[in-house]
């Protein structure tokens, strides 16, 4: 039987957490030890949770409660208590504990029999290579901008700028939904005639990536048909839908897709220091887990920043050494050319560097802003400062003196 392990924030009295870690291995399983008789003991015992570890931080006082440290808790639970599912795991190890005060659930380590009932992502970093036959580098994404209340057309030429520019994605904006002006079914077909007129005319490949959206129930159908209409994509509000929403696509041989998670809606639960569940387990460990190909979330030093050792930490779960494929982390919000070394330094090449405002803010259009940032990629990895290479290169020049 296969165990998984919980680790927790809490806060409290120095002294108190050994009984705190207790309640919540016991509570959280059979309820009660010590007032069973042996045999129940006996027979509770493969249902037991038990205390691996409690480590107090006094140098770590509450900020608002001074009589209050940090401490960390780590739980193990065994796998005969739930199903395999997401679902049933975090309502096991978080679900009523979550609304017990002020603690947080910062990580869960699967043993690899329970891993192995899960997914990862199907096509993965290598996988999304192959497709794009793009090695050594960085990939490059961009984002549709301005799209709402705006026809087919519209879309296209704006997709169209964005290849030509040399991103290697594009994907639609998390709010774009279907409508009467874009169908999604329209989109598909309508991106993949543009990015094939641009594959003839450059020889640059550029996959879109589509917002599948709609009720649950209808969701699987609406994948396949996007399959079967040619898409390259898929993007995913996962959060709203759910975990298990996301396992379910990708495990489905009919669909068969990449899938990019997007963070929408994982602030209401991943922002707070005191409260909910750490953004390296939800947004990197558990999404990959449940299938997806490519996680956004908020850059380290973008307009909406995530602190920085929590997104190292998130892309760190995304590509470690697994039984999983890893997925490519997508550290976005804010991104501009000049960004261009940190992201590489802090994510490496096996990352995408993703861009909205950055490049369709550019002067000379999407065009020149994707151009910008293939630029500044190129620089980075033949050791040239961006400064020096932008003297050859007009469009990160133009980039350089417009963001810095």
């Amino acid at each position: 039987m296969s165990r998984l392990t919980a680790s927790y924030q809490v806060y409290g009295k120095a002294g108190s957490f050994e009984k705190k870690a207790e309640g919540i291995a016991l509570g959280l399983t059979i309820g009660s030890w010590t007032d069973l008789p042996l045999l129940e003991q006996e027979q509770l015992k493969k249902h037991k949770g038990y205390v691996v570890s409690v480590e107090e931080f006094p140098q770590s006082p509450h900020p608002l409660k001074p009589d209050a440290i940090k401490a960390h808790i780590k739980v193990s639970y065994p796998s005969a208590n739930f199903s395999a599912d997401l679902p049933a795991i975090l309502t096991t190890v978080f679900g009523k504990l979550s609304l017990d005060g002020e603690v947080r659930l910062l990580d869960l380590d699967f043993e690899e029999g329970l891993l192995k009932q899960f997914p990862g992502p199907r096509f993965g970093i290598d996988g999304i290579r192959g497709l794009l036959d793009v090695h050594g580098r960085p990939l490059v994404m961009s984002i549709f901008k301005g799209v709402i209340g705006r026809d087919i057309d519209y879309l296209t030429a704006q997709l169209r700028q964005q290849a030509l520019g040399g991103v290697d994605l594009v994907k639609d904006d998390e709010i774009l939904f279907d409508n009467p002006l874009t169908p999604f079914e329209q989109r598909i077909t309508a991106a993949k005639q543009v990015l094939h007129e641009v594959y003839s005319e450059t020889g640059h490949r550029t996959l879109y990536a589509v917002n599948l959206s709609g009720r649950t129930s209808q969701l699987r159908d609406k994948a396949r048909k996007a399959r079967e209409l040619g898409a390259d994509a898929l993007l995913f509000n996962v959060h709203a839908y759910g975990l298990d929403v996301l396992q379910e696509l990708a495990e489905d041989d009919e669909i068969a897709l990449p899938l990019m998670a997007h963070p929408a809606f994982s602030g209401a639960f991943t922002s707070s220091p005191f409260y909910g569940v750490a953004a390296p387990l939800a947004l990197g460990k558990l999404t990959r887990y449940a299938g997806a190909d490519f996680s956004l979330f908020p850059s380290p030093y973008g307009s909406v920043a995530m602190e920085k050792t929590a997104a190292l930490a998130l892309g760190e779960q995304l590509t470690n050494e697994s039984l999983l494929k890893p997925a490519f982390p997508v550290p976005s919000a804010g991104i501009h050319p000049g960004l261009v070394p940190l992201l590489i330094n802090d994510f490496g090449i096996d990352s995408i560097i993703n861009a909205g405002g950055g490049v369709h803010g550019h002067p000379d259009g999407a065009a020149g802003g994707g151009k910008a940032f293939r630029q500044a990629v190129d620089a980075v990895l033949q050791n040239q400062t961006l400064e020096n290479a932008s003297e050859q290169q007009p469009e990160l020049k133009t980039a350089l003196e417009l963001w810095g």
